[in-house]
């Protein structure tokens, strides 16, 4: 299930207190999804990694007496028999030891086992049988939607973009310590924001995503350079027209990014203008990609000209 579809299952399965079971890979946003879920209701929230855990630390964490929240057992595949034995009792009679859940709170739990089967431990039938089983999976269209409303850096959302394999590249039969994920990109983002001087760019980007796509994203961040003059489509809808796939993605990103940061209506009136003479399927994306995010656009006379050119294409995507 894509993440907005877990969410929205989610979000009923915890109103109706019923235990559920979030499954993926690593870094793919599981536990985000949980959290934000907690607050958008303005519930508590408590996040165990049980596979750090002992039958003793379990027994002494301080759980909640009264109120309303999420108990979110992560890791819950990876935990010792012992500690899946006490969280057996919190999920199925809501107790451990003399403890009781009170009613307010809904029990969530999440692991990664079918990407790494050696250090998992079996759960029991009888455990996972309590559980609503959902398999979360990383969709790049959603991510690059969620990646313009959390200010991920352009770069990366034009690069993923132009490359959605390497959104997420894990593999559990590689012994390797850096690979991409949702969560690793987000970490570049913020080294890509930190100000690090360029020449260490490589070294660093590859301690987090892995040499092979750092190498690929810094070669395809070049396409910056040869992006036509945003400031002239900007203010006048005009501008050279490139016709390089790598500069399209990173120009597509830089008008959305724009428009998203400050959403004036002269603004979106030229970069529709604009879009009237590019690439058909990269004008249909900067309008998909802002209309996801709420952008307001029908009553404008330039997207009335845009629909009469680009209506028929507008199913389609640029996204491989």
């Amino acid at each position: 299930m894509k993440a907005s579809k877990i969410t929205s299952a989610l979000s009923a399965l915890i109103d109706s207190k019923i235990p559920s079971f979030l499954w993926g890979p690593p870094g793919i946003g599981k536990s985000s999804i949980v959290k934000k879920l907690a607050d958008d209701k303005s519930l508590e929230f408590i996040d165990l990694r049980l596979s750090l855990m002992d039958k003793i630390d379990l027994n002494e964490v301080s759980f909640p007496k009264e109120g309303e929240g999420i108990l979110f057992l992560d890791e819950l595949d990876f935990a010792p028999a012992a500690v899946q034995t006490s969280a057996y009792r919190l999920i199925l009679g809501r107790t451990l030891g003399e403890y009781r859940l009170p009613k307010g709170w809904s029990i969530v739990a999440a692991g990664d086992s079918k990407t790494d089967k050696e250090t998992v431990y079996k759960m029991p039938v009888s455990l996972a049988n309590h559980f609503v089983h959902l398999e979360m999976e990383v969709d790049a269209k959603e991510w690059k939607d969620w990646a313009f409303s959390a200010g991920i850096d352009e770069r990366i959302i034009a690069y993923i973009a132009y490359k959605n394999e390497d959104l997420f590249s894990f593999d559990p039969n590689l012994d390797e310590k850096s690979f991409s994920t949702p969560r690793s990109w987000e970490l570049v983002s913020r080294i890509l924001q930190s100000g690090m001087d360029e020449s260490l760019l490589l070294d660093v980007i590859s301690g987090v995503i892995g040499k092979n796509s750092a190498v690929s994203f810094l070669s395809f961040t070049e396409a910056a350079k040869k992006l036509p003059d945003i400031e002239a489509i900007i203010q006048k809808g005009e501008a050279d027209h490139p016709g390089e796939a790598d500069v399209l993605y990173m120009l597509s990103t830089v008008l959305v990014s724009f428009l998203l940061k400050y959403n004036d209506e002269e603004n979106l009136e030229n970069v529709l203008k604009y879009t009237l003479e590019l690439e058909p399927g990269f004008a249909v994306m900067i309008v998909q990609d802002l209309q996801r995010s709420g952008v307001s656009m029908e009553h404008l006379p330039a997207f009335l000209t845009w629909l009469r050119k680009f209506a028929s294409l507008r199913g389609e995507s640029c996204q491989r």
